[in-house]
């Protein structure tokens, strides 16, 4: 069925840039309420919209395409405007719809005492639009239009409240450190127009196993054509998604209100390095060297955003490490080959951090504005719903359950990723099977910190503030359940769709490819128990640990933190990146500046150029002016000198 030329799965794609065009140009005269519901009305629509399509595409197998138009056409260069659905849109448009449709509904009651509501509703949505069409495009083209375009989005959203200093400086953060992962994402194209002369997602995947062996020249060097722009590609999705060394925005960005923090840093904008990781994987496939760094950076990434978790005071901040650990996970399956594990973890991860992101949300609410663990305690009986929801995303979180019978929906995909990895057989496989073991423990440690450190034992803060504490209203609770649901269902419904061959060979179909050569997906089936039955163990430990700890035993961890000094100041300081990058980068950015300024620009260009010859010509007519005596002999005697001069000049020539 056709709407204005276009099928409702295409036009759908398109409600979130209705909604944030009407009301980012009319809310004003609309006011909140009218906004609200204009921008929730369509998103409701687009998940029912998502949620028939992934039946359609996913579990029927009835793939599309449509081009809306053609967008570049220049020499051999051409890019559509175009939407791709297969099994992986599918998802990630499903995932997308339906945790940015709870984010939207949860903040009517969230943000209902803002003064600018439409202005965060409208910006919600076009972040979601842009998600869209980066999950949409069938070229890297469209797939950089919609990169970018959450770049922009996720700036104005961490930026929402613009009076505020901190607000200014992480979202500046967010968009510089982005920017660095997407030059090297721009590079990543650049190279694949060069070798395969096309930037459309089919040509490239054609060509990819005849370059195998390929190498280019590039300032002298030999590199490995494939793997040199792999490693590009995957520079960018290091900024997107928060892998170590490109990371140091993400806390930061917890500045922005928490509804964006559960959109953007969690389910939707820091997956896009994942996705594009697993759209790229016929190409990734025949780069060893590639997967293999990504695997690596994949691991380091998830332990040492654990450690940091394991020290945060700031609800948001936790649950901010959180998530860079969990996309480490995601990035160390695909670096395995382990696509199928990625994306499964990729969604259940986008209900159950979602689900404790709002529901953290529910607890800034609940105490005014307060973020500091330290000034919480004793609030279980006060909000007891907002407690039972975030147990729910902390066990899925977790990765709690019951084998061969039930789970949380981190229990199957989290196990998947490290059965994967282990089953790999390979250095770095094992090397992220550890790192990821030691991940599961802090993992369940800092969230069962939380859990005891928010809501139990006696309010440490302002007693008024407690008071007046109470539960969130409806329209911030129905997104909790929603999304809640998908925590404790997600990985039991879909565990086989993303895990046993045959029915992943009817599921993904072309959507990914994985050679033969990359067994981990097969052989995860057949690793010995222990290595099945380590994640859970570590889990519970970390629980019971941490139940103890902020519990009975409650001057263990101070007393920890005092043994372990040096190494507790390392790991509370973040690693101290920040002060490294603000050194070396932003001072010495600064230095650079005041350099070029000084010497470059006021002494080289304005000293030898404007300056310069504003000055000579002061100084000539100084020396000029000094010919003005006023005495009539003087200019008698010069009259002379000139005549003199002049005969003899005609007497030469």
């Amino acid at each position: 069925m056709l709407f204005f030329g276009m099928p409702i799965e295409v036009l759908a794609l398109f409600f979130p840039l209705f909604g944030a065009l009407i009301t980012g140009f009319f809310g004003r005269k609309l006011g909140d309420r009218a906004s609200q519901l204009i921008t929730c009305g369509f998103m409701l629509a687009l998940s029912v919209v998502a949620v028939m399509q992934f039946k359609n595409v996913a579990l029927d197998g009835n793939n599309s395409s449509y081009v809306l138009a053609t967008w570049i056409q220049s020499g051999d260069l051409r890019a559509n405007w175009s939407v791709m659905w297969d099994t992986l849109t599918a998802i990630m448009v499903g995932v997308v719809a339906i945790v940015s449709t709870c984010v939207h509904i949860y903040s009517v009651g969230y943000m209902s005492h803002d003064k600018c509501q439409p202005r965060f509703m409208c910006y919600l949505s076009l972040f979601t639009f842009f998600m869209l069409m980066l999950v949409t495009g069938d070229n890297l083209i469209q797939m950089f239009f919609g990169w970018e375009g959450v770049g922009l989005a996720s700036y104005l959203l961490i930026n929402f409240w613009f009076e505020k200093e901190s607000a200014n400086n992480a979202s500046i953060k967010a968009f510089l450190v982005n920017r660095v992962g997407d030059f090297g994402f721009a590079l990543g194209i650049f190279g694949c127009f060069m070798l395969f002369g096309s930037v459309e997602f089919s040509a490239i995947f054609d060509q990819a196993k005849n370059f195998v062996g390929k190498d280019i020249h590039f300032l002298g060097m030999t590199l490995s054509a494939l793997d040199t722009v792999c490693l590009l590609l995957f520079v960018g999705a290091m900024g997107k998604s928060a892998q170590l060394l490109l990371h140091t925005w993400l806390p930061d960005a917890m500045e922005g209100p928490t509804p964006v923090s559960a959109l953007i840093h969690a389910a939707t904008m820091v997956t896009a390095g994942v996705f594009m990781t697993a759209r790229l994987s016929p190409l990734f496939e025949y780069a060893p060297v590639a997967l293999m760094a990504i695997t690596i950076l994949g691991a380091l990434t998830s332990i040492v955003a654990a450690t940091i978790g394991l020290t945060q005071f700031d609800i948001k901040r936790v649950i901010a490490y959180s998530t860079m650990s969990q996309l480490g996970y995601m990035f160390f399956a695909a670096g395995v080959s382990a696509y199928s594990a990625s994306i499964f973890h990729l969604m259940t991860h986008a209900f159950f951090k979602a689900l404790l992101f709002l529901g953290a949300g529910s607890v800034i609410h609940a105490l005014s504005g307060e973020q500091d663990m330290r000034k919480m305690g004793g609030i279980w009986k006060v909000i007891p719903t907002t407690y039972v929801l975030m147990w729910i995303g902390s066990l899925a979180l977790a990765g709690i359950g019951i084998p061969g019978i039930y789970g949380f929906a981190g229990f199957y995909s989290k196990d998947a990723i490290l059965e994967a990895t282990y089953a790999a057989h390979s250095g770095v496989g094992e090397f992220a099977y550890w790192m990821g073991i030691a991940a599961a423990f802090m993992t369940a440690f800092y969230s069962w910190r939380l859990i005891m450190m928010t809501f139990h034992g006696t309010h440490q803060g302002d007693h008024h503030v407690l008071d007046h504490a109470h539960e969130s209203p409806p329209v911030m609770l129905i997104p909790l359940f929603v999304l809640a649901t998908g925590a404790l269902a997600a990985g039991l419904v879909f565990f086989d769709y993303f895990t046993e061959k045959e029915a992943m060979e009817r599921f993904w179909r072309e959507a990914l490819l994985v050679l033969e050569s990359h067994p981990a997906m097969e052989n995860m089936h057949h690793v010995p128990e222990w290595v099945k039955l380590a994640p859970l163990g570590a889990a519970i430990s970390g629980i019971v640990l941490a139940v103890l700890f902020y519990g009975p035993w409650k001057g263990v961890p101070a007393a920890i933190a005092r043994a372990f000094g040096p190494v507790y100041t390392l790991v509370y300081n973040k690693y101290f990146f920040d002060e490294i990058y603000n050194f070396i980068f932003v001072k010495g950015a600064k230095v650079l500046g005041r350099f070029l300024f000084q010497f470059g620009d006021n002494k080289v260009i304005d000293g030898l150029g404007p300056d310069g010859i504003s000055a000579l010509s002061k100084t000539a007519a100084a020396q000029v002016s000094k010919l003005q005596t006023g005495y009539i002999y003087h200019y008698a005697f010069a009259v002379v000198i000139g005549l003199v001069a002049f005969l003899i000049w005609m007497g030469r020539s």
